[in-house]
């Protein structure tokens, strides 16, 4: 089978029995933290792919790589990966689940990105904009980036406007060029 839709399932079948217990939004957060510890820390995989490790030292690790405390739901599910023999797919079920979650409660990603810090108050404006044209909720990161030299660069779902001088100039540039 294909691990694509080997993951999805085991993502799929964690978010019905987090839906169903009402904790879809505590194991988001673990898988959340185990997806990006997987993304920062890469032995991470190594050694939970590893045969000679055993089943409850791969499963300490991973409870750690989630956060620690986890909730009876996610330990359950680490303990029916293991026993499966499925650890090798843990990071794509992690994100497969992020992603199946998203779309559950309408939430589309968003950047933004500017040369200098913006306040709270202008990050919560463009936000509030995004979800306006979305109809749904905004995960918001900001980003500074001095190289785009002033403007923003605004990123959500497949959207992108940027109204940075960096790509003012550069189209000022080829402008020139012709």
């Amino acid at each position: 089978m294909d691990i694509g839709v080997i993951s999805v399932r085991y993502a799929r079948a964690l978010l019905k029995a987090a839906t169903d217990a009402r904790l879809e939004d505590k194991v988001y957060q673990e898988m959340q933290t185990l997806a990006k510890s997987y993304m920062d820390v890469t032995a991470l995989r190594l050694t939970v792919d590893n045969p000679m490790l055993l089943k409850d030292k791969k499963k300490e690790l991973l409870v750690t790589a989630c956060g620690g405390e986890v909730s009876v739901l996610v330990d359950s599910f680490l303990a029916l990966v293991l026993e499966e023999d499925r650890e090798n797919m843990l990071q794509f079920m992690a994100n497969s689940y992020i992603t199946l979650y998203r779309q559950q409660k309408n939430i589309i990603r968003g950047k933004l990105t500017t040369a200098v810090a913006v306040s709270p108050e202008m990050e919560q404006k463009m936000r509030m904009m995004v979800e306006s044209k979305t109809k749904g909720t905004v995960e918001f990161e900001t980003e500074v980036n001095p190289d785009i030299i002033g403007g923003f660069v605004l990123e959500y779902d497949t959207y992108r406007l940027d109204a940075s001088v960096q790509s003012q100039l550069r189209g000022m540039l080829s402008q020139l060029s012709k």
